[in-house]
């Protein structure tokens, strides 16, 4: 396979970049053309936030090419769009190696261990012999190692932000078993599957994306638990004994008189997503219910802990 390589300014690339897949490419990726220089521009942006800016002064962006699609076609389809008009000193070729693209991509990705209990596991390290024996589901029991078997995929959350790392350690560390729980923005299902795991139910678990509810059903099912996944207009009315949200600290922040309110009187609400800076504005927004105080930090990003009183 080859890639075609041309060079644009910042206004242009995302033109160019539509442009391209319309004209049949397989994918585009844009780079900083004046990356590695003295003139190189980063781009910068909080964590879980866009940046502000889209693109570099100079952009490199690359096109990857099926067999048998000639670039000089599509150089003259984005010339005919009025797009780009490109000279033939102005684009390159460049050849892609052969590769096992599944096996390294899988290689990126290896089981992580959360706490002393949670392994999260992608199913080609099923077996691995590193990866401490799961507990038997079939014994009365709620301390035993977990494996959450979990293939990253379209939907957010693989298991490696500190935030899922901070409340899936909160949920190993205070659930003792048979918690109504409810997961709010539940993106792959992370939460509301290591929760059954740990012996809680029954579990809710919410996304406003499509995407994500499908994720979770699918990651329920290969871990054989019972999770009831929907879009928020489905979330029935009542209560949980627990209330887990690891989104951003504005959507919490909104959210607030909601996710308070879904919590029975004596039960928990776990929040994260939340920068350090941002702690005490997002306890403020839940004050008017529950006194919300950081349960515990990781690298810039808290979880935050509350139980209702009434």
């Amino acid at each position: 396979m080859r890639e075609l390589v041309l060079i644009c300014p910042e206004a242009q690339a995302e033109a160019l970049s539509d442009a391209l897949l319309e004209a049949g490419v397989l994918s585009v990726s844009v780079e900083d053309a004046d990356g590695d220089t003295d003139i190189e521009n980063p781009l910068f942006g909080e964590p879980g936030m866009e940046p502000q800016v889209q693109a570099w002064n100079r952009n490199r962006v690359v096109a990857l090419l099926p067999d048998g699609l000639d670039p000089r076609q599509i150089l003259e389809q984005l010339r005919d769009a009025g797009v780009a008009d490109y000279q033939d000193d102005q684009w390159s070729l460049r050849d892609v190696p052969d590769a096992d693209w599944v096996r390294l991509t899988q290689a990126q990705f290896g089981p992580i261990q959360v706490g002393t209990r949670i392994w999260i596991v992608p199913s080609w390290h099923r077996d691995d012999p590193d990866v401490p024996v799961a507990a038997d589901r079939d014994v009365e029991s709620n301390d035993g190692i977990i494996h959450l078997e979990l293939d990253p995929g379209l939907a957010f959350g693989t298991g490696s932000h500190p935030t899922t790392h901070l409340c899936l350690e909160w949920l190993a560390e205070n659930l003792h078993g048979n918690e109504s729980l409810l997961d709010y923005g539940c993106g792959s299902g992370i939460l509301a599957i290591a929760a059954k795991l740990l012996g809680a139910g029954p579990i809710q678990a919410v996304d406003i994306d499509e995407q994500a509810v499908q994720s979770t059903r699918y990651n329920a099912k290969v871990n054989r638990v019972e999770v009831l996944a929907m879009l928020p207009d489905e979330l029935p009315g009542g209560q949980t004994q627990v209330v887990v949200a690891n989104i951003l600290s504005n959507p919490l922040k909104v959210l607030a008189p909601m996710l308070a309110n879904r919590v029975l009187p004596g039960g928990h609400l776990v929040l994260s997503g939340v920068l350090e800076r941002q702690a005490n504005e997002v306890a403020q927004a839940y004050a008017p219910w529950l006194a919300m105080q950081v349960w515990r930090a990781r690298e810039g990003w808290v979880c935050l802990h509350g139980q209702r009183t009434a």
